[in-house]
């Protein structure tokens, strides 16, 4: 069986995630054709729940889209720190934030140089899929949280992107198995629970009617999962290109949301 290029650590540290433009083309048909104009960003911003004075952690910041989209909205006495596996994501938030405020730490999640209750919370966002030992990962984190403190820890549920997922393993050389994947929404509680005293879901209303190819096809191709042939990736465009000819949009479920785990006192 062909192993998932999610949790190839090195794959994903020396190619998918050595810069960010990869996850700029995904995370730009996002911004285009979602229809919550909210954003994903002020949304997880919303859920914080921190005093004025806070020590933070964001694990797996990559290129800091969430404090960029929040700038204004971060109270001055919180310390923060990002942090990602991949060395070139912290070189793109450093340069993305261009401030002295926040502090940048190139780790691994499951093994943190940090004393134990250090943060006040810890942010997940949309990266506990790619960890090989979630246990462990999950055993660090709730180390360095103070007692009473909070993970936000983002993720996707099994339907997720599925049209785009289905239409791309007709023309694709590999499987898209979204079922199959690390910390979904509906696996992800049972992840949690044996390390925190509360998990709570908070859903995110949204999904996409995209009305131009090429975003998407740059979406597709970016993809941890894509290895098209030059053949079938030519196909597959094709395929896109008349679909959103014909119905003049193509509608994407999107189901994602925020696990909220708190530390007991």
């Amino acid at each position: 069986m062909m192993r998932d290029r999610l949790t190839e650590r090195e794959y994903l540290r020396a190619e998918q995630y050595a810069d960010s433009s990869n996850l700029d083309a995904r995370a730009a048909l996002h911004r285009r054709f979602s229809v919550n104009r909210r954003g994903w960003s002020p949304w997880v911003f919303d859920q914080f729940d921190l005093p004025p004075a806070a020590r933070v952690l964001e694990v797996g910041c990559g290129p800091a889209y969430l404090w960029a989209e929040n700038r204004a909205r971060v109270p001055a006495g919180w310390d923060i720190t990002l942090s990602d596996f991949s060395p070139g994501m912290v070189r793109k938030a450093r340069a993305a934030l261009d401030v002295t405020r926040f502090k940048y730490v190139n780790l691994d999640v499951q093994a943190m140089p940090f004393p134990a209750a250090r943060f006040d919370a810890i942010i997940a966002n949309h990266m506990l899929y790619h960890v090989p030992d979630l246990a462990k990962a999950m055993t660090e984190i709730r180390r360095v949280l103070k007692p009473g403190s909070a993970l936000y820890a983002a993720t996707n549920g099994r339907a997720h992107m599925s049209e785009l997922f289905e239409l791309a393993s007709r023309f694709d050389a590999r499987p898209w198995p979204q079922a199959n994947h690390p910390f979904l929404r509906e696996t992800g509680r049972d992840d949690l629970a044996p390390h925190f005293d509360t998990v709570e879901w908070r859903p995110y209303e949204d999904a996409l009617v995209v009305t131009e190819v090429e975003p998407l096809l740059a979406y597709v191709f970016a993809s941890a999962r894509a290895s098209f042939t030059e053949e079938r990736r030519a196909a597959f465009a094709a395929h896109v290109e008349e679909l959103i000819a014909r119905a003049g949009a193509f509608h994407i479920t999107k189901d994602s949301g925020l696990f909220v785990a708190r530390a007991g006192a």
